[in-house]
């Protein structure tokens, strides 16, 4: 039985230095799958771990690391927030695997709400095989506090810098887009508008009465079994 390899990684983006984690799978050479956490998250949730697990079993590589601001990675969230900086974090992070060596070239990005859009608005730069979105918004002005149950305030970073990703994600393919209908803070209706805009092979599943952090013990196992095998039929299966 395969014992779990954890390669622990810091790396630069910018001028901000960032932390990871690369989920080692028995096998040599594999694909690799990134995630990109939420605004308010970091690289330790509880989804991002079980798919680093599961997609090890099914021999690709996982790495999980916080974006700027959060978690391990030191810089003042306020001022370090924005969209532009994640996806510069994202793409920073796959430079570095890809210059490894020890990787394949075949790529994944998995992004739980914000890092769903990071996700979307770079999966062409990055030439990104397969796609995994949950509850990821399109733009920013319709998103809805957990706290005020109104449109982001002021102290938001979105107020400062809002975003709408509607024009990156034209025809971009190989996506799984989940989303819960009971969504508190991403209204249901951006999951249905991404796979109205992006091209097949494409794919929407709908969580019935899961929120915005999919607290029910039974969607997560079915969302990352899903995302898995999204991820292994274009990182292995179909791969050339």
């Amino acid at each position: 039985m395969h014992s779990e390899i954890i390669e622990e990684i810091q790396f630069a983006s910018e001028d901000v230095l960032l932390k990871g984690y690369l989920h080692w799978p028995s096998t040599t050479h594999p694909p690799c799958v990134i995630g990109s956490h939420g605004l308010l998250s970091d690289k330790d949730s509880p989804k991002q771990i079980a798919l680093a697990k599961h997609c090890n079993a099914h021999h690709m590589a996982y790495f999980r690391f916080d974006h700027r601001g959060c978690g391990e990675s030191k810089a003042p969230f306020d001022t370090v927030t924005s969209l532009t900086a994640r996806c510069t974090d994202l793409l920073a992070a796959s430079k570095m695997l890809r210059s490894r060596g020890d990787l394949s070239s075949h790529l994944g990005l998995f992004g739980s709400s914000m890092g769903g859009s990071v996700c979307l608005a770079v999966a062409r730069e990055l030439s990104a095989d397969a796609i995994v979105t949950w509850a990821a918004p399109l733009r920013s002005t319709d998103l809805v506090s957990q706290h005020t149950k109104t449109t982001v305030d002021s102290n938001s970073p979105f107020e400062k810098h809002p975003f709408d990703i509607l024009d990156s994600i034209a025809g971009l393919q190989h996506i799984l887009i989940v989303h819960g209908d009971a969504d508190e803070t991403v209204p249901l209706s951006h999951a249905h508008e991404i796979y109205e805009h992006v091209s097949e092979p494409k794919n929407l599943l709908v969580f019935p009465q899961s929120d915005h952090r999919m607290g029910d013990l039974s969607d997560q196992k079915v969302f990352v079994k899903e995302s898995t095998l999204w991820f292994k039929s274009f990182l292995i299966d179909n791969k050339s």
